[in-house]
């Protein structure tokens, strides 16, 4: 089959879904209000909430949702077939993570611009409140220590990527530097830093950078690089978002479509054809299609991830209310058309014929450790359909991959130090307030346990990936308990429940299922080696998840229209 035929498919139901069903729940489920006053001008503070142009914003809220994972998670999940993975991703971006992206965006917004921990507790309890701080923490935990050693291996494998990521820093500063001063729009600057970033792609290329085997603190390569992003990521949280965080993101964003561009015109161009069968019938060592397919691909479909930066740096900078489905939905539709172009690169652009496909997809093992360089070389040879040089491409491809993650950790710090400040709140712990002991605390929980949590004779920085197979379930879990805030206000509104209900209960059957299936295998019930660890993390899990289901369930039938206390930070209808 042409893969022209899967980019003209999903493309236009993508189109569709955003004229039409994004409309439709923001004019009639949402009602959003071009003059209500947004936390972004409420509490203006020039640091954390700034009003921003809509078009920032959603370089700001793609970039920073978007990571490795919509990458990621669909070139593991080819394993099935690549029918499978398409589906979910399309049908998945448009009825689950635009609702829940778009929505988290709204209701943080008519909370002050509270995450969603703290807007769990007005609408669900206080139970809920502390179940969904711990589960944040944990997620954003192993999101940054897992993206860190995913650079840190590129930079390793891809040593051109080091100079132009690197380089990319200062020019963003400086752009964030001469727009505060002196005002106008970013457009111009943001495409100039953009040529500038892609000459450095070709000196990279032409000048590679790596690191001695061994450094001048006693790591190798990858430890130190693991080090070296956690002490920048800890400071560039600390910086105000129209320094760094605004003018980068939005530099990748139109490097977003650049590398969508390489993609697409690469299978316009060569017209490959989808070398994976479209359902895989050798799938032995996988783990069941169903239910975890849904887990696997997470962001790019669905992400819990999504409504922490929605709630935690997206809502406070929204200059209107209105401005959220264009930022939340279609920030989903473009998270949507990276992960279908992730399954292009490693089933029309990986390997020519079936055979050479299922040769390097050749286990469940082959497709999980080989992702990320599945999709760099998928890439590279797209790009060559275009008449790029292929060591150019390739470079390309991992500074799009390195883009993305590092920009998920800029946000990913700064929403934890955001946690632990709204915990210093609530349990009146004045030193989590301060914004450099909440940081140090933070990136020092994610370098314990990426250097702290690691197996003997496994890569050093990589305890991350110990707890990594909870991220899944975890991460849909957080994405149900999003939508469950989402339908309980709703319905204190007196409005249409549905489009928030359905997938909030499909999300929390699908990890329910899969946990428990996961928890059998890591008790070593069902032949192979026990892990206690994950074993007891993720029956925490599994009991926080049927908890949440009984909340829930509790919450939703309490809340009839205006019923149910909607808590102190919970904003009337009323235009403020």
């Amino acid at each position: 089959m042409s893969a022209i035929l899967v980019v003209v498919g999903g493309l236009g139901m993508y189109w569709i879904a955003y004229q039409i069903y994004s409309r439709y729940i923001a004019t009639r489920i949402y009602q959003l209000d071009p003059n209500y006053k947004t936390p972004a001008h409420e509490f203006e503070d020039g640091t954390d909430f700034v009003p921003t142009n809509k078009f920032v914003l959603w370089g700001h809220h793609f970039t920073s949702v978007a990571g490795a994972a919509p990458i990621v998670g669909p070139a593991i999940a080819v394993f099935w077939g690549w029918l499978p993975a398409v589906l979910w991703v399309v049908f998945g971006t448009i009825f689950f993570s635009g609702i829940h992206d778009f929505g988290t965006i709204w209701i943080s917004t008519r909370h002050k611009g509270r995450s969603m921990g703290s807007i769990a507790e007005t609408q669900i309890g206080s139970r809920a409140r502390s179940l969904f701080m711990v589960i944040i923490f944990l997620l954003l935990l192993m999101v940054n220590a897992v993206f860190a050693i995913v650079i840190a291996r590129l930079f390793v494998a891809f040593p051109g990527s080091v100079l132009p990521i690197w380089l990319q820093i200062p020019v963003a500063m400086a752009i964030g530097v001469l727009l505060h001063r002196k005002g106008g729009k970013l457009l111009i600057p943001s495409l100039v830093a953009l040529v500038i970033l892609y000459f450095w792609v070709w000196l990279g290329a032409q000048f590679p950078f790596s690191l001695p085997e061994t450094s001048f603190i006693g790591l190798p390569p990858q430890g130190t690089w693991v080090l070296l992003l956690f002490v920048y990521a800890g400071i560039a949280s600390l910086l105000p978002v129209w320094l760094l965080l605004q003018p980068r993101d939005y530099v990748n964003s139109h490097q977003l479509f650049v590398a969508l561009g390489v993609l697409y015109l690469g299978v316009l161009i060569g017209n490959p054809q989808m070398a994976a069968p479209a359902i895989n019938p050798d799938t032995a060592g996988a783990p069941l299609l169903v239910p975890f397919l849904f887990i696997t691909i997470a962001c790019g479909a669905i992400s819990g991830f999504h409504g922490l930066v929605s709630s935690g740096t997206t809502s406070k900078q929204l200059n209107k209310e209105t401005d959220a489905r264009f930022v939340g939905y279609f920030g989903s539709v473009g998270e949507g058309i990276l992960a279908l172009g992730a399954i292009l690169a490693t089933t029309a652009g990986l390997a020519a014929t079936r055979a050479e496909w299922v040769g390097l997809y050749s286990s469940w093992g082959a497709a999980s450790g080989g992702a990320v360089g599945f999709f760099v070389q998928g890439f590279g040879n797209l790009g060559a359909n275009i008449g790029l040089p292929m060591n150019l491409a390739l470079v390309l491809g991992s500074v799009t991959v390195i883009s993305f993650a590092a920009t998920t950790m800029d946000t990913g710090l700064r929403l934890q130090r955001y946690i632990l400040s709204e915990v210093g709140e609530i349990f009146n712990i004045p030193i989590l307030k301060k914004n450099v002991v909440a940081t140090t605390l933070a990136a020092g929980s994610c370098l314990a346990l990426a250097f702290g949590a690691q197996t003997a004779g496994a890569e050093v920085g990589s305890g991350g990936l110990i707890i990594w197979p909870l991220f899944g379930t975890t991460n849909q879990l957080l994405a149900a308990l999003s939508l469950v805030c989402i339908t309980v206000y709703l319905r204190r509104l007196g409005r249409n429940i549905l489009p928030a209900l359905l997938p909030m209960a499909f999300l929390l059957v699908v990890t329910v299922v899969a946990m428990t299936m996961s928890i059998f295998q890591w008790w070593g019930l069902t032949g192979q080696p026990a892990n206690l660890l994950l074993a007891i993390m993720g029956s925490l899990i599994l009991v926080s998840a049927i908890w949440m289901l009984i909340e829930a369930v509790i919450a939703i039938r309490a809340a009839g229209p205006g019923g149910g206390a909607m808590g102190t930070e919970a904003i009337p209808e009323t235009t403020k």
